[in-house]
């Protein structure tokens, strides 16, 4: 129950934040401009250049606001003093930032959803029609991508001290997971024997959530030949019957391990004061 406590305490505070709405402002500006700006680039089964767009936009918009959103939020606690008057009711730091990841995913469930949903009505009027299996596909990429950011988020601002410090990090999380990551990776690549490269190349992409779900999407989408043949047996999985399975599984896990780390970092920085 005290989850939960937290979990509502954290809509309300969220609901008041103007941070939220400018998140919302934002992102709806973004997605209308990208489904009334199509190109027309020739399409892939069902990746076309709508999804294409979307997908590269949400990659690029999504995980920095979402950093930034849920590390200042969790390092607020520590700043303004609510956490020293949350441990008078014995409530531990895990269940605090579950109950804080609770909250703050469904402000950003509610965010995207009115997004989505606002921008592809407008579009329908203006004559873009977009099929409504893309769009809930792209909701169901865009949520995904957002919850297992949040909970980077919040592991980022447990072991901050103060808000710049949550925010350079969160920066830089997203600069290396999102920019430099596939320049990064070509560069080791290109210096390791040929037999290598296919056991480190899926190794890496497990352990960069923006790039797993990207590829599992496309995959998912039709379009798992773009990525060669390195990858063809992840096409096998990903269309599978229990490709979706696996997938939730690994998403579950990246979400629980962030917040668990969080919350050890948190309580060893309150025992040492």
């Amino acid at each position: 129950m005290r989850i939960f406590t937290i979990a509502f305490r954290e809509i309300k505070l969220g609901m008041r934040n103007s941070w939220t709405y400018s998140f919302l402002i934002l992102l709806t500006i973004f997605i209308l401009a990208v489904l009334l700006l199509q190109s027309g680039v020739p399409s892939t089964g069902e990746y076309t250049d709508i999804t294409g767009a979307m997908m590269n936009i949400t990659l690029y918009l999504l995980p920095l606001i979402t950093l930034l959103l849920g590390g200042i939020s969790t390092v607020n606690e520590k700043e303004d003093g609510h956490w020293n008057l949350l441990t008078t009711y014995n409530l531990s730091p895990y269940h605090f930032l579950v109950g804080k990841w609770l909250g703050l995913a469904v402000i950003l469930l509610a965010i995207l959803s009115f997004s989505f949903g606002f921008a592809g009505l407008l579009t329908t009027l203006f004559g873009n029609s977009l099929s409504i299996h893309t769009l809930v596909f792209f909701w169901g990429f865009s949520t995904i991508l957002a919850m297992i950011y949040l909970g980077i988020s919040i592991s980022i601002g447990a072991f901050s001290k103060n808000r710049w410090q949550s925010l350079m990090v969160g920066i830089g999380v997203w600069f290396f997971t999102i920019i430099l990551w596939p320049l990064l990776l070509i560069s080791i690549l290109s210096f390791l024997p040929y037999p290598w490269i296919k056991p480190i190349l899926e190794i890496s992409t497990f352990l960069n959530p923006a790039e797993f779900v990207r590829i599992f999407s496309m995959m998912h989408m039709g379009a798992g030949s773009v990525f060669g043949p390195e990858y063809n047996h992840w096409v096998t999985w990903v269309e599978s019957s229990f490709g979706l399975s696996i997938f939730a599984i690994l998403i579950f896990i990246w979400i629980g391990v962030t917040i668990t780390i969080g919350a050890v970092v948190w309580e060893r920085m309150s025992r040492n004061g």
